[in-house]
């Protein structure tokens, strides 16, 4: 049986890492979301990522659409 690969995060999956992170961070990561009008899990994979690849596009420069 062959399964799928996700290329993103899904909303359940987020809720459910989210759930099991300390109150601080979830709390940090929402305000993130609400702040830049993100859903909260592509947040918390470009924070993921961010820790992974210290290259990789932060928050700060996140510009959705830029170059279109």
């Amino acid at each position: 049986m062959q399964t799928k690969v996700q290329e993103q995060l899904s909303p359940i999956d987020a809720k459910v890492i989210l759930e099991r992170l300390p109150e601080r961070i979830q709390e940090a990561l929402v305000a993130r979301a609400s702040e830049i009008e993100y859903p909260i899990e592509a947040v918390i994979e470009m924070a993921i990522a961010s820790f992974l690849d210290t290259e990789a596009l932060g928050f700060a420069d996140c510009k959705p659409g830029r170059g279109q």
